[in-house]
């Protein structure tokens, strides 16, 4: 088993939701870890939960082409990193129609480039040490696309291949990757911001236990963890998953009774909701 005892971890997407419970998690293990996160706010309180084990960078991971200065800040402040947790994500419930050019390139940099980026810069030192591990924080919108969430489920799906394909190239050497494909995760993240309650027969996770997956991904490196509501749940999941790849029509109509696009839509109009209220001279109505 791999120790995560004394490593370095670099986790973005630390400041909120299941990067919380990830670093706190992989603390708990005895690892330092680098928070990245834009809300300098929400660093303030990853550092103030780790006791003294976390280093925090506020940096926005959009801006993909900066990343090498992070890379090196990271260096100058915590050394080189062991293991890199590719754990921020974004998403934007549309119609696909209704996209717009800065929306599809805002999911797709910070859910996929930036992890590929990050790793491209990363990847070569941990290679020449032979040690390392790398985590993608994918989603089960990566194995059966989520309607009315169309581009995240594209991000997470490149996401998912893109990791596959790496872990056959790191056959031989002492750097792992893993990808951790979570379904509706309870009461924190993107899940639970809308405020629309999850579909009973889509099955819910307990954040801790997507967090505590994460730590063992690593200790056993593991290729791929599908995570969701119970032993039982999960076993249904894959084997639905399997079925669509010899019938997706027929796991289309499993998606259909199970409410997964109502349930998008709804969080369309919550999402749009949110916008209006937190930007209420863009809401222009007829006199």
């Amino acid at each position: 088993m791999r120790t995560i005892k004394g490593k370095t971890v670099l986790l973005t997407g630390a400041s909120r939701g299941l990067g919380l419970l990830i670093a706190r998690v992989l603390a708990q293990e005895g690892a330092t870890i680098v928070g990245v996160a834009r809300s300098s706010k929400g660093l303030e309180q990853f550092c103030s939960l780790l006791n003294g084990n976390a280093i925090a960078i506020p940096f926005d991971l959009s801006r993909v082409e900066e990343l090498p200065i992070l890379v090196q800040e990271v260096k100058h402040l915590a050394g080189s990193v062991d293991i890199l947790i590719n754990n921020a994500g974004i998403e934007k419930y549309r119609a696909f129609t209704e996209y717009s050019l800065a929306d599809l390139q805002a999911v797709l940099s910070i859910n996929l480039v930036a992890a590929m980026e990050l790793t491209r810069l990363i990847l070569p030192e941990m290679l020449r040490r032979d040690s390392g591990h790398i985590v993608n924080m994918a989603s089960l919108a990566a194995k059966k696309g989520s309607p009315y969430n169309s581009i995240y489920s594209a991000s997470k799906g490149g996401l998912l291949m893109w990791t596959d394909t790496v872990r056959q190239e790191l056959v031989g050497t002492g750097v792992g990757i893993s990808a951790i494909c979570p379904g509706y995760v309870l009461h924190v993240g993107m899940s639970a911001d809308t405020g629309v309650p999850i579909s009973r027969l889509a099955g819910a996770s307990q954040p801790w236990v997507v967090a505590k997956a994460v730590a063992k991904a690593i200790q056993h490196n593991q290729a791929e963890r599908i995570i969701n509501q119970d032993f039982i749940t999960e076993g249904f999941t894959k084997l639905l998953f399997m079925i669509a790849q010899f019938s997706p029509r027929w796991v289309d109509a499993v998606y259909q009774l199970m409410g997964i696009g109502k349930l998008n839509q709804r969080r369309i109009q919550a999402q749009t909701k949110a916008a209006k209220f937190a930007n209420p001279k863009n809401d222009c109505t007829k006199n």
